[in-house]
């Protein structure tokens, strides 16, 4: 969004939002042009000269992520005049001859009516002698109905979000201002003579890059919680620091909330503090890397934005996230990032709607033992070699399953990381998760995706009776109070409590607001859509005008991914 205005100008930016109001906020820009595709192809009518009857797009392979596929979702879920895509192409390099430039594409085509059709994807590329005129690419095709995350198979965009799951995974903290951020000394010296570290008003940061790569070993300055006058009476020379460093950053800021609340982070991230309160460590994994890897962390380091936190400390819990079944899962949900095509791990949609298994106590200390066995296997490599990555040591396990040789470099990470040792603690969890589904460990993985999406149906239809399998009751439902659940999607929130049958939506406007405010401070973070389904007969339409009454009050922001979030 903020993109389109820099780019286009608030004017033309407000007047292309009113002419296709169902383009989501943070969808890109090139997903206005697939709307208005989209809409000419099913008012196709050859014999009144209307429409068009196909029509194909290229565009960044960002058409995936989720506030872009919405596009693509309405259209193609219509149950009365749909779109078919009848070719597709996820995921291609396009390399600009000019400049060198290379990026990664998507190509869609799609027709009025439901249609099977042609799906490639790349099986192989390779630079060419000039790399930059392009690449020689080998692609492999399936027929059959695509989807909007342009897969055929199982339909996991249909995986509806579970009670079971609510308020335990959460991005971190988006700090809004590089001056929060310093380095240990710096920060100690500021510090002098006052609680900070004790309180945690400065601690350890944590990014993506430092789980995946080499730790860079950041501190940050953390005054949430602290009024601006509290922070500058306690910690002085630190909210000096700020003042200086973050202030006139947060003055440019659009958002009313960020300007007048400068010194603490943009959007602190709550959700994930309420879900690691009471926790020494939890479990992270880094939103955009080219393995998905879980680990245990210090809940003393503080993660940002490009961390996702799943608040549990229960390495059985970890073995699970770690397996072949939550790994294909979330790879069929997720959206891909940049040049190197980077999985981009969206807990709303690769964790919510994931039905865990609910195995016997004697299975679940197995893959206790095993979570807590392989998580130590690695963390223990890595300290007897701190050069060594983890992408470095998943990267030769890769090649080690492919059947690849392991020479040169990846030997000595394959001696360094006992990675045949790693292969097999993780073949034992694959082993040990499928058989806490009742399922063959042989299942390929179109297989284990039409089993998730079935039972996904079966605990969405257990909830909407009252039954649910909480992942970690003693915090999502602490009174163990019998539930009537609702219906419909939930996202983060303040620590999460049993629902009740939905009220109705209020008649009047100041009603509304209210409504709206206490709901979104329960869920912490949501969409219109989202809103509307906690409440009798309303829409995402009639939910919006509160959701900006409050965003004009500095009551709630909308997020980097179009929901809105309160600040108060």
């Amino acid at each position: 969004a903020s993109r389109m205005r820099d780019a286009l100008g608030d004017g033309y930016t407000e007047a292309i939002r009113a002419a296709y109001p169902k383009v989501p906020d943070s969808a890109d820009f090139v997903m206005f042009w697939w709307e208005k595709a989209a809409l000419a192809a099913r008012a196709y009518a050859p014999a009144k000269g209307k429409g068009t009857r196909r029509f194909g797009l290229i565009t960044t392979n960002s058409l995936r992520q989720t506030f872009n596929r919405k596009v693509l979702e309405t259209h193609l879920n219509d149950t009365k005049n749909p779109l078919g895509l009848i070719f597709a192409i996820p995921d291609h390099p396009w390399v600009d001859a000019g400049d060198g430039a290379a990026v990664r594409i998507a190509m869609t085509v799609a027709e009025k009516g439901r249609a099977e059709g042609r799906l490639f994807t790349v099986a192989n590329e390779a630079k060419t002698i000039d790399a930059n005129e392009g690449r020689d690419v080998v692609l492999n095709m399936q027929r059959g109905t695509i989807f909007a995350d342009l897969r055929v198979g199982a339909d996991v965009l249909q995986a509806k979000q579970l009670l079971a799951n609510l308020g335990l995974s959460a991005r971190g903290a988006f700090l809004i201002g590089k001056g929060f951020l310093v380095t240990r000394q710096f920060a100690i010296d500021l510090a002098q003579g006052t609680d900070a570290e004790t309180k945690r008003i400065i601690r350890p940061f944590l990014g993506g890059y430092d789980l995946t790569q080499i730790h860079r070993r950041r501190w940050v300055i953390d005054f949430w919680g602290l009024s601006e006058a509290d922070a500058r009476n306690k910690y002085p020379r630190l909210f000096q620091h700020v003042r200086d460093t973050v202030k006139p950053v947060r003055d440019e800021n659009d958002m009313d909330w960020r300007r007048d609340n400068w010194w603490v982070f943009g959007d602190p991230g709550r959700s994930f503090r309420n879900a690691t309160a009471d926790l020494k460590f939890t479990i992270v994994t880094s939103r955009t890397a080219k393995h998905r890897i879980f680990q245990f962390w210090s809940t003393v380091d503080l993660p940002e934005s490009e961390v996702v936190v799943v608040g549990s400390n229960d390495a059985s819990l970890l073995a699970i996230l770690s397996s072949r079944q939550h790994s294909t899962f979330s790879l069929a949900t997720c959206g891909w990032m940049g040049v190197g095509n980077d999985p981009r791990y969206n807990n709303s949609i690769c964790f919510d709607p994931f039905p865990f298994p609910t195995p016997s106590e004697p299975l679940k200390a197995r893959l206790r033992q095993l979570g807590e066995d392989f998580d130590a296997h690695r963390k223990a490599r890595q300290a007897e070699h701190p050069k060594m990555t983890l992408t470095a040591m998943y990267n030769v396990l890769e090649k080690l399953r492919a059947g690849d040789r392991i020479e040169g470099k990846d030997k000595e990470i394959y001696d360094q990381g006992l990675i045949g040792i790693l292969r097999d603690l993780h073949d034992e969890i694959d082993a040990a998760v499928a058989e806490a589904y009742g399922w063959p460990a042989t299942l390929t993985d179109d297989e284990i995706l039409h089993r998730l999406v079935a039972l996904n149906r079966e605990r969405a239809a257990e909830e909407a009776n009252g039954q649910i399998r909480w992942l970690r009751p003693e915090y999502q439902n602490p009174t163990g109070t019998g539930t009537t659940a609702q219906t419909g999607a939930f996202e983060l929130g303040d620590t999460p409590t049993a629902t009740t049958a939905k009220p109705d939506w209020p008649k009047t406007l100041p009603e509304q607001v209210a409504a709206v405010r206490d709901t979104l401070a329960a869920m912490g973070e949501a969409t219109p859509d989202q809103l509307a389904r906690n409440f009798k007969r309303t829409r995402a339409a009639s939910v919006q005008p509160a959701l900006e009454g409050l965003a004009a009050l500095g009551l709630a922001v909308r997020s980097a991914e179009g929901g809105y979030r309160p600040t108060r």
